[in-house]
C-alpha cells in the first residue's frame, strides 16, 4: 500500500482529516471534535491517532500535519505536537488551525485568520516565531466570529431596547425568537444559557438574514465584527509581522459575503495598499496537507510531488 500525508484540521466544532497518496488520489473524514477532544494533550493525540489509523485502512503514513483549534501559543503547539511525536515514527507539525488558511496558498510567513465559531489571527516571523492575536474566547472575545457576532448582536438590541426603540426592528425579532427570549430582561440570561462558543454561534445566521431585512442594528454589529478582524491584523503588525497578506477563513466568513466585504472594506481603510487580504474559500485542512507533504519532502524529495501536482491551489 502506497504511504500516505494526511493533513488535519481540528476546529471547535468539527475534525477533518484528509489523505494524499503518491498518485495524488485524496480521502476525507470529517467528525465532531466533541467526539474524541478533551484538551488534555496526551489523552488527545492518542484518541486522533486512533481514528487516523481506522482511517488509513491499514496504509503507512509517511507523514502529519496537524492545524489545531485551542493551540494558541507556541508552546502549546509544541506540547501537543511532542504527544503525537512520542507515539509514532514519522515527522509530525502541530500548528494553530488559523496556520492552515495561508498554507493553503502555498504562502509562508503570512497571516492567517479565521472567523469561525471563534476568532484568532497567526503569523510567523522569518525566524518562526509564532505571533498570535485573538482567540480570547467567547466571553471575553472572538469579536467577528459566530459567538462574538451572536453576542454583539443581543448587547446591541438590548442597548435598541433601552432607549425605547421598537421591538419589531428584525434584529430584535429574530434573536428573541432564536435565543427563545420571553422578555428583553432575559437578554443576557439567554445568551449565559448557550453555554458555549459553539452553541451562541450557531445561531449566527439571524444577524445576517436581519440585515438583509433591512436591520440597522445587524449591519451595525457586522461592521463592526469586520472591524474587530481588522484589529487582530493590525495588533500582529504592531508585535513584529512583516506580512503582506492576510487569508482569511472559516465557516463564517467564508459563508457570508457580507461580513467578507466588511473585513476587505476595513483592511483597505487600515493599510491601504500595504496588505492584501483574501478569504480562502476550500477547506483549511488542503494547507495541513501542504504543511504534511513538505514534512514527507524533509526524508523523501519526491513524496511532495503527487500532492503538488494534484493540488487546484
Amino acid at each position: 500500500m502506497m504511504p500516505l500525508q494526511i493533513g488535519i484540521d481540528i476546529g471547535g466544532t468539527k475534525t477533518h482529516l484528509r489523505t494524499y497518496d503518491a498518485s495524488g488520489m485524496s480521502r476525507d473524514l470529517v467528525l465532531p471534535t466533541a467526539e474524541w477532544r478533551v484538551r488534555e494533550w496526551d489523552q488527545d493525540a492518542a484518541s486522533l491517532l486512533s481514528v487516523m489509523e481506522r482511517f488509513a485502512e491499514g496504509a503507512p503514513i509517511a507523514s502529519l500535519a496537524v492545524g489545531a483549534h485551542g493551540c494558541d501559543d507556541e508552546a502549546e503547539c509544541l506540547a501537543f505536537e511532542a504527544a503525537f511525536a512520542s507515539r509514532v515514527p514519522f515527522p509530525v507539525k502541530v500548528v494553530n488551525d488559523a496556520e492552515l488558511l495561508p498554507a493553503a496558498l502555498g504562502l509562508t510567513e503570512q497571516i492567517g485568520l479565521v472567523s469561525g465559531t471563534g476568532s484568532i489571527a497567526v503569523c510567523r516571523t522569518a525566524k518562526g516565531r509564532m505571533l498570535v492575536a485573538g482567540g480570547w474566547g467567547w466571553i471575553i472575545g472572538d469579536d467577528g466570529s459566530a459567538s462574538g457576532l451572536v453576542r454583539e448582536a443581543a448587547r446591541a438590541v438590548a442597548l435598541h431596547l433601552d432607549y425605547g426603540g421598537t421591538d419589531t426592528e428584525p434584529l430584535v425579532q429574530l434573536l428573541f425568537h432564536a435565543l427563545d427570549i420571553p422578555s428583553a430582561a432575559r437578554i443576557g440570561t439567554a445568551v449565559g444559557c448557550q453555554g458555549s462558543a459553539a452553541a451562541l454561534g450557531s445561531h449566527a445566521h439571524i444577524v445576517f438574514e436581519a440585515a438583509e431585512k433591512g436591520s440597522l442594528l445587524a449591519r451595525q454589529v457586522i461592521r463592526d465584527g469586520a472591524k474587530e478582524l481588522a484589529d487582530l491584523v493590525a495588533r500582529l503588525r504592531h508585535n513584529g509581522s512583516v506580512a503582506t497578506t492576510v487569508v482569511a477563513g472559516g465557516s463564517v466568513i467564508a459563508s457570508q459575503p457580507m461580513l467578507a466585504n466588511a473585513f476587505f472594506e476595513q483592511i483597505s481603510l487600515r493599510f491601504g495598499g500595504r496588505m492584501t487580504a483574501k478569504v480562502y474559500p476550500g477547506s483549511p485542512v488542503e494547507g495541513a496537507c501542504r504543511i504534511a507533504s513538505s514534512l514527507a519532502a524533509l526524508s523523501d524529495p519526491l513524496a511532495a510531488s503527487a500532492h503538488s501536482a494534484s493540488s487546484p491551489f
